[in-house]
């Protein structure tokens, strides 16, 4: 199974009955708590649709995680997925993003941190995202805690 594949699955597995402003609350303080005990510089932010209903930077993140976080965010707005799963599907097929998906790079980013949240029967109403690690920790650390709030609510 290749990583991308992993990332499919994370997909089917990701998906929440229900989804409100408190669990954007829960899940984004969360991670700001794992981040600040782990001294991690990043940014983090929750979205409802283009709203962004949660924000957070910690020691060491600056305007430019912002900028990559919106970046990441437009691709998961454009490609209904996962930040990493659109760079890694480019990736699989030999292709380069920056290059190949013919969207400004300056304002679309194909980096992992930034993953949709969704219910289940009702598709994607906003996403997640973590800025200022390297990509794949960036995207660890933000479906961790999607995991944790999906056992926390019963998904």
């Amino acid at each position: 199974m290749s990583f991308y594949d992993d990332l499919l699955a994370q997909e089917q597995e990701l998906r929440f009955a229900a989804f409100t402003h408190d669990d954007a609350w829960t899940l984004g303080s969360g991670i700001r708590a794992a981040a600040h005990d782990g001294s991690l510089p990043v940014a983090i932010a929750v979205w409802f649709g283009p709203q962004r209903v949660f924000h957070a930077a910690l020691p060491g993140a600056n305007a430019d995680n912002d900028a990559w976080l919106e970046r990441k965010y437009r691709v998961v707005q454009r490609y209904g997925r996962a930040s990493m799963a659109v760079g890694e599907m480019f990736r699989e097929s030999g292709k380069n993003f920056d290059v190949d998906s013919r969207l400004d790079p300056t304002e679309f980013a194909a980096h992992g941190g930034v993953v949709p949240i969704s219910i289940r029967n009702a598709g994607i109403i906003g996403a997640v995202g973590v800025s200022g690690l390297p990509q794949r920790d960036d995207h660890a650390l933000v479906v961790e805690h999607l995991r944790r709030l999906l056992a926390r609510t019963g998904g």
